[in-house]
């Protein structure tokens, strides 16, 4: 492969303190609890008011909304609402007797206290607001708190509009890592979180990543930067390409966009239109600053180089242009979410087509995929063995036990063996390890 333009940056650099400044500020809030968040709040966000949203304050500002606002939210959470529903239900609790005696079967159960993260910033991230909330609820989650940072005297009201309409049982107007850590400990609610999700800034996202390797609570998904590619071929249209491409370069400073063809021509003809395209942004800086420092066009020989690189870099959102879609759905294997066509882009994603924005980045697509409503349940096993199948589940996992050198798993089946067929004769004999 060749670059046509090469990323002058790579989005590491300052995990290490980063790392170490949220370990101490959660290290603080873990032993000084509501003491340190009311300091913090202070700190960061200018905020001393209660953090719980009241009843009368969140009527005060769904007023707010625009009627028309309100009917667009209430259509991103339908279509939500609708794909989480079509996940739920195609995970069944279920039960089988592989042989006689034995029942075995599988059980479903709603996590019970989800903590959904709901950025602020730049942005009033009301869609986000929708995807975590929302799928909580499809998935059955009995208390979901919400947090997001007030924007000057309190959180923004569309933000709180989609709160309310995707059934957020309690909203705490409050963010950054006080606000993760909030959350986990139960702080304020007296309901620690089973589960953290939702994106956010560098700090936000290695709050979650360390309160879940303490195992305090589990996690969606690392949320770094968004990324966001393009597979085109020659029938692509590069204008179509390239307002794309600005379109997720500005999220962020740091978020990457890039271009994986086979065509030099469109490669080229792309790279001559990015300037113009982001100079006519009302913001220009951000997506400018995006594009020269971590934008890339990768030239590729064919499609099967295409989907060799797209699995390599395995970026959070995948767009394709090209021919045969069905080709790109059968051969790509590492991504967070698709969008297949000149018809689909990433906004209708990140906003109402109905699956989830929350995805995986830092090409954590080689493993897992985004928030969605399984990550909510709790999938438990249950066993019945009885007395009459012991005869052969017994006799079996008491040989493999002695195969494995654990005697005492090994005696635990031969007592059932001698206690529910005391006529028989056993033969337990201690097998050597170090035969096998």
């Amino acid at each position: 492969m060749e670059y046509i333009k090469k990323a002058e940056k790579t989005a590491e650099g300052n995990s290490d303190r980063i790392r170490g400044t949220v370990k101490e500020i959660l290290a603080d809030i873990e032993q000084r609890g509501e003491e340190a968040v009311t300091a913090l709040a202070k700190k960061f966000d200018n905020w001393e008011g209660p953090f719980v949203l009241s009843p009368e304050k969140k009527q005060r500002l769904i007023d707010k909304v625009p009627e028309s606002v309100k009917a667009d939210i209430r259509y991103a959470h339908q279509q939500v609402s609708a794909f989480a529903t079509a996940q739920r239900e195609s995970l069944k609790e279920f039960e089988v007797h592989p042989m006689d005696g034995v029942r075995l079967g599988q059980r479903i159960i709603p996590i019970e206290v989800a903590g959904c993260y709901v950025p602020g910033g730049r942005f009033a991230h009301a869609c986000s607001a929708i995807m975590s909330v929302a799928t909580a609820k499809v998935a059955g989650v009995k208390t979901v708190i919400a947090c997001s940072p007030p924007r000057g005297d309190s959180i923004a009201p569309a933000v709180v509009y989609a709160l309310d309409v995707a059934g957020a049982d309690i909203i705490i107007e409050m963010g950054g890592v006080q606000a993760i850590a909030t959350m986990a400990f139960g702080l304020f609610t007296g309901k620690p979180a089973n589960i953290l999700v939702g994106p956010g800034n560098a700090y936000v996202a290695e709050a979650k990543s360390i309160l879940s390797s303490q195992g305090k609570c589990t996690i969606d998904v690392f949320a770094g930067p968004t990324e966001s590619a393009i597979i085109a071929d020659k029938t692509a249209d590069a204008m179509t390409v390239a307002i794309d491409l600005v379109s997720q370069a500005e999220h962020g400073y740091d978020s990457p966009v890039w271009l994986y063809t086979d065509s030099r021509d469109l490669g080229e003809r792309v790279l001559e239109i990015m300037p113009k395209i982001i100079a006519d942004m009302p913001n220009p800086e951000v997506p400018e600053s995006s594009w020269r420092d971590y934008g890339e066009i990768i030239l590729c020989k064919d499609r099967e180089e295409m989907c060799q690189v797209n699995d390599e870099y395995a970026a959070e959102h995948v767009q394709v242009m090209a021919e045969d879609l069905d080709f790109w759905v059968k051969n790509l294997k590492s991504y967070g979410s698709l969008f297949l066509g000149e018809g689909s882009t990433v906004p209708q994603g990140d906003k109402c087509s109905g699956t989830n924005h929350i995805l995986p980045t830092k090409k954590a697509g080689y493993y897992s995929g985004g928030l969605n409503v399984h990550k909510f349940l709790k999938i438990y096993t249950y066993q019945e063995i009885s007395k009459e199948a012991n005869i052969t589940v017994s006799a079996a996992a008491s040989r493999l036990s002695r195969v494995e050198g654990m005697e005492g798993h090994a005696r635990a089946c031969d007592w059932r063996l001698r206690k529910f067929f005391p006529d028989n004769e056993w033969d337990f004999e201690v097998y050597n390890q170090t035969k096998y």
